[in-house]
């Protein structure tokens, strides 16, 4: 098994050039999904280290917060960000991860994107198959850590809970 921090350099890597569309999707929307709401919310939940890599940016913040219950940090860009320093987070939107019947990950569409995503009625079948298997393939890496196995887990949790209106 290697590192948490060895699977989120190899997450990264596999979703560099990968995108949801074949080309910058955040321009069908203005890349809402970049940006806060009029509350000044927003922000993506950085995997576990991946907070190293953002100490010292301009363009964006991160914060500790809670995620279900346990330390995490949360990332807000300016709605303006290095593209290809982008978290894991942000690489893998619209899609989230799911715990499948048999305990395997998979990925489905992010409930909390129907609010800003126009992709979202398409679902994965308006996604690029490429960019669908990367994610997979990307959280399956995560998820043979113990630190990404639990941080998943509470992912999907707080995904679960937005998707059953349990908040």
């Amino acid at each position: 098994m290697h590192s948490i921090k060895e699977a989120l350099l190899t997450a990264r890597s596999i979703l560099e050039n990968s995108t949801p569309l074949c080309s910058d999707c955040g321009q069908l929307c203005g890349a809402s999904c970049c940006a806060s709401d009029s509350d000044g919310q927003g922000g993506v939940y950085l995997f576990p280290e991946e907070e190293s890599f953002y100490t010292d940016i301009p363009w964006a913040k991160v914060e500790a917060c809670d995620l279900e219950g346990a330390p995490a940090y949360l990332f807000t860009c300016n709605g303006h960000c290095d593209r290809n320093n982008r978290p894991l987070g942000c690489r893998i939107f619209p899609l989230t991860p799911m715990r499948r019947k048999d305990g395997r990950w998979d990925v489905r569409m992010d409930w909390r994107a129907w609010a800003m995503c126009p992709l979202m009625p398409s679902g994965k079948n308006g996604l690029s198959p490429d960019f669908v298997e990367n994610v997979r393939n990307a959280i399956s890496h995560i998820a043979a850590t113990s630190e990404g196995e639990e941080f998943l887990n509470r992912w999907y949790a707080l995904e679960k809970r937005f998707r059953t209106a349990e908040l």
